[in-house]
């Protein structure tokens, strides 16, 4: 598993002026929206400043009523105005955000298989889910608290140059100490993140295998060693929290020094200023409240900076997809000229792995139904893989027609041949869009009657005619249940639509028993019959049916032939059916 790229940070940066120009209208209406509440805010400690001049005046008790009162209508006000402006912010984000989960989707849909599978499916749901939530955090929340901090922070500093220049230069010993504190903390945490949201999307990739793959892995005795895998994806995953975190200590030191040295500076040079006659006790009084006032929102500021740079490291992550899209190899060979297949010299290796075909060559003729055999990892399917266009060989080609299948662009390919494995996804919608998800030759919409003849073919209509609403019942994520081995006769339905000249079927009825996976083979034999049809099975009785059957063996192809010339030549054919009989 190598994993899908991150994309650079430039990335990010064009994504971020894309979304603006996109959508400045709303942006524009939430920035107003913030300083409007910033602005109302600001006359807090104003107010509070000539309060306390007027007490100390001996002002009488009604100005001074009148002042708190408009300071509670001030107050009032600003969390009117920061409602407002959060609000909008919402409407902005959900816009925002439906736009990237639109581009994800697309790029992810755009994705070949064979990518998908090297840089491992839990990747990609990695990606899909807590990155986008990281996103979705820090546009519905990070993004606002960021805008009103930081317009409240330049707000308030112009405030107190206005009230008094003198006392706003402790503002200046402040500089310093946070400038310092986060250009170190911003130059070592971006790449941090990264780290750390790549372990995780690892520790769920480990854990969303073995989930998958849990019948494999107790057939095989692998719970151990999937245990341990899950054990270091998480030990390396803590491991980078933990440098964050180490990060994060020294980083917030630096923010409480920068924190407190204004104010006490402000106390010292306050009473100086106000013994001497520079400053009134009223305007002391607000540039301390300026500066606790301040203290929050910067806080806030570089707080919810930290998320925005996880959303960032996530986002770039999110961008990624598009990347392995636009990297993926163009398929535009030449269509094919006929419906032979022919493998000549095939050879794959997973990247980083072992070589797992060495050398398979072997010819197809229209129409002929070929059963690949052999032993668990012998390689059966990769080789329907490769038939199929799933996947390139790294040697040798796979054609039909004289046309490379590797080559050949996707909405041709699936054309010609089709893969069906024993995994069927159920998607959300009605039978019949589960159903009519191929395109139809020839274009324009199944008839209910071809939809009907395929779920007669594959003895499905009865389970069909059986829900509330027929082919119009809701199935999927919130619909009717639908069992495995129903779940596996609609795919083999859909294919039958598909009316592919070539179809691999990589156990398509394992999850039948016997006597129906039978029956079902049967009845789709009658309906493909004239097409070529790769058939690989564990289960020999499937072969008996079969013009030829290839026993593959360590990658090889190491018997061909008719299967009762097999049965009597006592090869590894012979062997396999001895095997099977017990």
């Amino acid at each position: 598993m190598t994993g899908l790229p991150t994309a650079p940070p430039r990335a990010v940066r064009d994504w971020a002026v894309a979304t603006a120009r996109r959508h400045g209208g709303r942006f524009a209406v939430v920035l107003l929206c913030f300083g409007l509440a910033t602005l109302i805010g600001l006359a807090r400690p104003r107010l509070l400043g000539a309060v306390v001049d007027g007490v100390g005046s001996g002002a009488g008790r009604g100005h001074v009523d009148l002042l708190a009162c408009l300071l509670l209508l001030a107050v009032a006000g600003q969390a009117a105005a920061r409602g407002l402006a959060k609000a909008r912010c919402r409407v902005f984000s959900e816009t925002v955000l439906a736009d990237t989960r639109e581009r994800l989707v697309d790029d992810a849909l755009a994705l070949p298989l064979d990518v998908v599978e090297t840089a491992g499916a839990g990747d990609l749901l990695s990606r899909a889910t807590k990155d986008v939530s990281r996103v979705n955090q820090a546009v519905r929340v990070a993004v606002p608290e960021v805008l009103i901090a930081v317009t409240t922070v330049l707000l308030t500093t112009v405030a107190m140059l206005l009230t008094s220049p003198l006392l706003s230069l402790c503002l200046l010993v402040a500089l310093p100490v946070l400038v310092a504190g986060n250009r170190w903390y911003q130059r070592r945490v971006p790449d941090a993140m990264i780290t750390a949201l790549g372990r995780w999307g690892r520790v769920q990739s480990t854990v969303h295998e073995s989930v998958d793959g849990s019948r494999a892995v107790e057939a095989l005795s692998l719970g151990g060693r999937r245990r341990d895998l899950a054990d270091a994806a998480l030990a390396d995953a803590l491991a980078a929290e933990r440098g964050i975190r180490r990060l994060r200590v020294r980083w917030l030191a630096t923010l409480d020094i920068g924190y407190l040295l204004p104010i006490a500076v402000a106390l010292v040079l306050g009473g100086l200023a106000h013994e001497r006659g520079w400053a009134s006790l009223g305007e002391v009084a607000a540039v301390l409240a300026y500066l606790l006032a301040m203290i929050t929102p910067l806080n806030e500021a570089l707080w919810w900076l930290e998320e925005l740079q996880v959303a960032s490291a996530a986002l770039r992550r999110v961008l990624g997809v598009s990347q392995a899209r636009g990297a993926a190899t163009v398929r535009d060979g030449s269509p094919p000229e006929g419906r032979d297949l022919v493998l000549s010299g095939v050879r794959f290796a997973y990247p980083g792995g072992k070589q797992v075909l060495h050398g398979i060559d072997l010819v197809v003729p229209p129409g002929q139904r070929l059963v690949l055999v052999g032993p668990s990892g012998a390689g059966k399917s990769t080789v329907g893989r490769l038939i199929a266009g799933i996947a390139a060989p790294t040697a040798g080609r796979v054609l039909i027609g004289g046309a490379d299948v590797a080559a050949m662009p996707d909405d041709v390919r699936r054309g010609e041949v089709l893969l069906l494995t024993q995994e069927n996804h159920v998607f959300a919608g009605t039978i019949r869009d589960n159903l009519t998800l191929p395109a139809r030759r020839g274009g324009g919409e199944f008839s209910t009657e071809e939809i009907t003849a395929a779920l007669t073919a594959v003895g499905a209509l009865a389970w069909v005619e059986s829900t509330p609403d027929g082919l119009d019942t809701a199935v999927g994520s919130g619909g009717a249940p639908v069992p495995p081995a129903v779940a596996q006769r609609l795919a083999l339905a859909r294919v039958l639509l598909a009316d592919p000249h070539t179809l691999v079927l990589d156990e398509a009825t394992s999850l039948l028993d016997a006597g129906t996976a039978r029956s079902l083979e049967r009845s789709v034999d009658r309906v493909l019959a004239g097409r070529t049809v790769i058939a690989i099975a564990h289960r020999l009785h499937t072969a008996a049916a079969a013009d030829r059957v290839a026993v593959v063996d360590r990658g090889r192809i190491v018997e061909l032939g008719a299967p009762a010339d097999l049965a009597a030549a006592d090869g590894p054919y012979a062997r396999l059916l001895r095997a099977a009989q017990g």
